[in-house]
């Protein structure tokens, strides 16, 4: 049974936050070629000694509230949701161990069981929702969108398969890069695509999960997510991550990023 079915009898009591997504601490992320492009001037080259670190910490926190059960059928939920993922150079002593990025997605979604699903899966959950993600920052750093999606969620024993499409809302192009409202990112479904696919399956004490997301253009750009969590001691368990392509962050969403980190998990998915 997955975690969101079990977490449907604890949301009864009121004022329960409970996990959204994965939330992890990864003290130690190796990025082979790290994107300083967005910090560059204009000749394409960063302040003297500013230089990024390849190896830089990786942390998700990612939370939902339940407000309100039966909202449109007996069995659903609405939920407001809060993700940040931050990605830390905390080793980086010449320019004083900055974060380099911060990403905020505030989340409205409705939530309900499906009594149906292929391929021989068992029943499911569907969830629509409406989410803003932003790096809260401005002038040429500032990265935003918005998004209407529908998440469709099947699981099989110990494996959960899910299919996640999305459309951004159109914004207003800017006049001028340093605009405070407008696209900051008009280009960004070239690289992120509208769809994700994703799959956890739990053997033992181990889980592993895959993230897939593409734009299905010739240009086939995209991005892979493979996850492993794993017991280490007392109920602690240790998460391993590989990234590989495009919007690991808002700031590197159009750069391709390989990334390897290790650390502890808080929460899993299953």
């Amino acid at each position: 049974m997955s975690r969101v079915r079990r977490e449907q009898a604890v949301e009864r009591i009121p004022s329960l936050l409970t996990p959204h997504r994965r939330n992890y601490f990864l003290p130690a992320t190796y990025a082979t070629d790290p994107n300083e492009a967005p910090f560059a001037d204009e000749s394409g080259a960063l302040p003297a000694g500013e230089s990024l670190d390849h190896v830089e910490a990786k942390f998700q926190l990612s939370l939902k509230f339940s407000l309100a059960e039966g909202f449109l059928l007996p069995r659903d939920r609405l939920y407001f949701g809060f993700t940040t993922l931050s990605l830390w150079q905390a080793y980086n002593r010449n320019v004083s161990a900055p974060f380099r990025e911060t990403n905020y997605e505030p989340e409205l979604f409705w939530s309900a069981p499906l009594d149906w699903a292929p391929f021989g899966l068992d029943a499911g959950i569907v969830t629509l929702g409406m989410s803003h993600q932003s790096n809260g920052r401005g002038g040429t750093l500032s990265r935003s969108w918005n998004r209407l999606y529908a998440d469709f969620e099947f699981e099989k024993d110990n494996l959960v398969v899910g299919l996640k499409p999305w459309w951004r809302i159109p914004e207003d192009d800017k006049d001028d890069p340093l605009d405070a409202s407008g696209d900051d990112n008009p280009d960004i479904d070239d690289y992120l695509g509208y769809f994700e696919f994703t799959t956890v399956y739990r053997y033992q004490d181990h889980e592993f999960g895959l993230l897939l997301r593409n734009n299905l253009r010739d240009d086939n750009r995209g991005a892979v997510q493979l996850d492993w969590t794993f017991p280490l001691w007392r109920g602690i368990r240790g998460y391993a991550q590989y990234f590989n392509g495009y919007g690991e962050t808002l700031i590197d969403y159009d750069a391709r990023i390989e990334r390897f980190g290790i650390g502890i998990l808080l929460t899993d998915l299953l």
